[in-house]
């Protein structure tokens, strides 16, 4: 076995420069996409099933990319290749969607950008656990949490910037204002630049030699002869779902959550029995068999995402509604407040950037667990507090903590796992540990709508307030997680 090389500060710039436009793009998406529904039409109560088609991608898409990359070899690399397809298809979709001149083009659309998104994105985390020693993972991520927090900061404040410069902020019923369409148009460059900076700059490990360094676990047999267990506790956790939505008139939203139940517990029903080695049973068979680590973590991240799609869907129809006192979508006060977002997105941004400076001595003098424990509270704080604070600005105070939180979600659940996962399955966990990303968010389009209308008279803010308790659950969880020494 042979030591892994440490890299200077400058190859891990290089290596995760990426980053930076495809978080560019993935917040312009988080910004402005239910301000672009509502803008062609869509009521408040809808919105949550329309963003349906972004989680439901990368739960299909990451596994299979990490599946996919963990098996390829050529001139671009290993993971490479996957960076340069994501990036030219997201470019294509962030150039398209300012334009969509219907509110069901806008849907689709919103389901190849974020398609496309994870196509590039799943890679990197597994391109960190690739190429750094163990020493230096903690430092990469961190990396990439800079860089998230850079892009970020820059693309949502763009429609705000570009309308005290001067560029129309309103338009005609159901045309896209030109702030925004001028912000996707530079995102799809940066997105392209970025990834390709990374592409042109790094170098990657043969599999061969991959394999030959001291600081991979190793992947151990796993026993799926007991997958139909919870298998079929799903299926019928699934099908009671559909009985109690017939029989009490529940919110169609809720047929998504019990479709994905019936058809998790028939996979795992199906691995029970399955032979050979088809991609299907080997992605199901590393999702039965994960690291103990990897199921502990998995309750931190659906929290914390639980938490964090509740923010993406519901700040601008929350602040608009408390904060600027408006319902319509073409009103000046609405679109203030849809600008407001924006530049509460790249501050919370702005905050995780300089957060993961922080972090870094936070994890030496506290550890991962209690830093990580203490950033989600102060994130969950700041999403409750939207419930009380009336002056815009004060929104701000908010945003610290929630930046902390961002920071955080986006560094130390990797570090805590990455020592756990099998070089020759790096790709595949990483995407296997995004299902506790997509699946929190495709529960949370399913049943927000729902609660809201149960117990809020359909208030969005509480959709914020229900996520800063989310965040607080989340840090409670990160302490069942053993500390790796």
């Amino acid at each position: 076995m042979k030591h892994k090389p440490a890299l200077t500060f400058w190859q891990i710039w290089n290596m995760c420069f990426g980053f930076l436009g495809i978080q560019f793009g993935f917040a312009l998406q988080n910004a402005n996409v239910s301000r672009i529904f509502q803008t062609l039409g869509a009521g408040v109560d809808a919105i949550p099933a329309l963003w349906i088609a972004a989680p439901l991608t990368g739960l299909i898409v990451q596994p299979l990319i990490g599946h996919w990359s963990d098996r390829t070899w050529g001139r671009l690399g290993r993971r490479r290749p996957y960076f340069l397809i994501g990036a030219v298809l997201a470019t294509l979709a962030l150039l398209a969607m300012p334009n969509a001149p219907a509110l069901w083009i806008a849907a689709g659309l919103l389901w190849i950008m974020d398609a496309s998104f994870n196509v590039a994105m799943e890679p990197f985390r597994a391109f960190v656990g690739d190429q750094l020693p163990t020493q230096q993972r903690a430092h990469g991520y961190a990396m990439q949490s800079f860089f998230i927090g850079v892009g970020a900061v820059v693309a949502s404040l763009l429609p705000w910037l570009l309308a005290h410069w001067g560029v129309p902020n309103t338009a005609p019923t159901g045309a896209i204002p030109a702030t925004v369409k001028y912000a996707f148009y530079v995102g799809g460059a940066v997105l392209l630049g970025s990834v390709l900076w990374t592409i042109f700059t790094t170098r990657e490990y043969p599999p061969e030699t991959l394999l030959g360094f001291d600081d991979n676990a190793q992947a151990e047999p796993v026993d799926t002869t007991r997958a139909w267990r919870p298998g079929a506790a799903a299926c019928v956790l699934g099908v009671l779902l559909l009985a109690a939505i017939a029989r009490f008139s529940l919110a169609r939203d809720l047929y998504l959550l019990a479709g994905m139940l019936i058809v998790a517990g028939t996979l795992f029903v199906w691995l029970a029995g399955a032979r050979g080695g088809g991609m299907l049973r080997q992605i199901m068979g590393d999702l039965y068999g994960m690291p103990t680590a990897m199921r502990r973590l998995a309750w931190v991240q659906f929290f914390s995402w639980f938490a964090l799609f509740a923010m993406w869907i519901y700040t601008t129809p929350a602040v608009t509604a408390v904060q600027f006192g408006a319902s319509d979508p073409q009103s000046a006060a609405w679109n203030a407040g849809a600008n407001w977002v924006g530049v509460l997105f790249a501050a919370y941004n702005g905050f995780a950037a300089l957060a993961a400076i922080a972090i870094v001595w936070m994890v030496r003098r506290w550890g991962l667990r209690t830093s990580h424990l203490i950033n989600v509270c102060l994130g969950g704080a700041g999403l409750i507090s939207f419930a009380v604070i009336h002056d815009p600005h004060w929104l701000l105070l908010s945003m610290v903590g929630v930046g902390f939180a961002w920071a955080s979600i986006l560094s130390l659940p990797y570090a805590l796992l990455s020592d756990n996962l099998p070089a020759a399955k790096m790709g595949v966990y990483m995407g296997i540990f995004n299902f506790f990303i997509v699946i929190p968010q495709l529960l949370a389009a399913s049943v927000l709508g729902a609660l809201l209308q149960w117990f809020f008279h359909g208030r969005p803010v509480y959709a914020l307030v229900l996520g800063g308790a989310s965040l607080i659950v989340a840090g409670l969880c990160v302490l069942r997680v053993r500390e790796p020494a």
